[in-house]
């Protein structure tokens, strides 16, 4: 589908709020040697060096599994594994360097053209890659010796560090060197998992063969750590293996959020990134503070947090009879036991809208996005009920929802119902999100 000059506009004006909260962040991005055999690597390099170009500091981990079986199979040596990992004798460390080697020019070349039809005309991007990853042998496990299958040791983080702050993009290739003068065959999930936590970076971004983690063949946008363990110990989850181990691992260490995206899909990381839905999954550290749908217990709590906006005239009214009937339509967040937030989603039968209504925060939490994680679940709910649109309306707090990109309406634009309900007198604004 092509864009209108409109379109592309209002595109590119609704990335600023993205390009702003990434610029000057680190992101660890993590791919396969099957990525490299994509119809789209060569447009999946580009996007890379776009985010490069808009200041974000970039470090790209690949691995060279499929490239280094095929000099195996070359060279007529029988390849071994044990639990997935390979064996890497001296013949096949040839053939692992050979691959690497060979697959981390050619991400160097992409990132070098800059022919004037180019997306990348003028970018001028430095690459640096070497030997930045402090390997050690895996050793004898079982009986068995891995010979020159390693894992790391540590990451140089310092040399990281100054090739970033030079604006180079640092390229880390599945090898690593020992004190002793030795290569080691390393995982590309270890080493990127590693330089992730050790540089502190604010993401990992994982590229799949899938569009991103699955339950139910249902793509899921984002979730929790501690509900993706769960679903996992449930076998409820369909993911990439070596994807989902690196996102579990960043995020358990610390690290804030992880994506998985598809290599096949052009601009994914790029709508991923810059886009309020995004375009794989997201995995997040688990909040303190529990975000879940209300239960009749909460209603009290409920009550104590309202009354104060009920009697300033920020909310109408609500009534513990209407609060109880309706309970199982609001979201709250708990903490020790008190709710400190809550919205209600209210669906309309003759229309594809929702109301987002009854929105409030306690006055000692506000801050730390928990409207944000509020209005993300409620759009959650309402995708999940095929709700085209949210609308709201609001008397005081219209410009945060203009900053969550809701637009104002006509009264006329509400269902039939909602309009008959208007109260004129109040005079709330019409605010609508197209979903």
């Amino acid at each position: 589908m092509t864009l209108s000059h409109q379109d592309s506009v209002k595109l590119f004006r609704n990335s600023a709020p993205y390009m702003n909260a990434h610029r000057g962040k680190t992101f660890v991005i993590m791919f396969g040697g099957e990525a490299a055999q994509s119809d789209n690597f060569a447009r999946l390099i580009q996007d890379i060096a776009l985010l490069h170009s808009l200041g974000i500091k970039i470090i790209i981990v690949h691995g060279a599994r499929p490239q280094i079986d095929e000099r195996i199979g070359f060279r007529g040596i029988q390849g071994q594994f044990v639990d997935g990992v390979r064996i890497t004798n001296k013949s096949t460390l040839e053939c692992v360097k050979d691959a690497a080697g060979s697959l981390r020019s050619q991400i160097e070349a992409l990132l070098t053209l800059g022919l004037p039809n180019s997306p990348m005309h003028g970018a001028r991007i430095r690459v640096c890659s070497g030997n930045l990853v402090i390997a050690k042998p895996i050793g004898v496990r079982n009986g068995i010796d891995y010979e020159h299958t390693g894992k790391v040791r540590r990451i140089d983080v310092e040399g990281i560090k100054n090739q970033l702050g030079d604006g180079s993009i640092v390229l880390l290739s599945p090898m690593g060197y020992s004190p002793t003068g030795e290569v080691f065959n390393l995982s590309h999930e270890d080493v990127a998992t590693q330089a992730a936590i050790a540089l502190d970076a604010h993401k990992l971004i994982t590229l799949s063969d899938k569009d991103g983690i699955f339950t139910d063949q249902k793509l899921i946008r984002t979730i929790e750590l501690d509900a993706l363990k769960m679903q996992i110990d449930e076998g409820l989850i369909n993911a990439d293996v070596t994807c989902l181990s690196a996102m579990l691992a960043t995020v358990e260490a610390g690290i804030e959020r992880s994506h998985c995206v598809s290599y096949h899909h052009n601009g994914s990381i790029l709508k991923e990134l810059f886009t309020r839905d995004g375009h794989g999954s997201l995995v997040m550290q688990t909040h303190y503070e529990q975000l879940r749908t209300a239960n009749i217990d909460d209603v009290g709590g409920i009550l104590k947090l309202i009354q104060p906006l009920e009697k300033s005239g920020v909310l109408l009214p609500r009534s513990r009879e209407r609060l109880e009937s309706e309970v199982d339509q609001y979201s709250v967040i708990e903490r020790d036991g008190m709710i400190i937030a809550c919205a209600a989603l209210h669906m309309f039968e003759e229309s594809d809208m929702a109301e987002i209504a009854c929105v409030a925060i306690h006055n000692d939490y506000r801050g730390k996005n928990r409207g944000e994680r509020l209005l993300d679940a409620l759009r959650t709910q309402a995708l999940k009920h095929n709700i085209s649109t949210l609308f709201v309306l609001t008397t005081v707090t219209s410009h945060w929802f203009l900053e969550q990109g809701f637009v104002e309406e006509n009264i006329d634009s509400l269902p039939e119902t909602k309009q008959q309900l208007y109260n004129y007198q109040r005079n709330s604004k019409v605010f609508m999100l197209t979903l």
